[in-house]
């Protein structure tokens, strides 16, 4: 499973998020995450039909879309994803 994780640095909800994240990649180092930030890459935006920062998308091992998450999310809500789709 790999999460991508899409924001930018002057968005408010990924400054609150950002530190949650930090703390989940520290307790999952098997994890892998990207961070791609729409300000360097706009065509992202619609690539993926972002309409909400941040957003988390879990991706299984072919690259498709497991679910997605958008705002600010409870840590124990993203854990408890990563964790059930683990192996995908």
């Amino acid at each position: 499973m790999k999460v991508l994780k899409i924001g930018a640095k002057w968005c408010p909800g990924c400054k609150i998020m950002t530190p949650r994240w930090q703390e989940i990649e520290k307790e999952n180092p098997w994890l892998k995450t990207e961070y791609i930030g729409v300000d360097e890459h706009p065509e992202m935006i619609n690539k993926y039909h972002i309409t909400n920062m941040p957003a988390f998308l879990f991706l299984d091992k072919e690259e498709k879309e497991i679910t997605r998450f958008s705002g600010e999310v409870e840590k124990e809500i993203l854990v408890k994803c990563i964790l059930e789709n683990k192996d995908k």
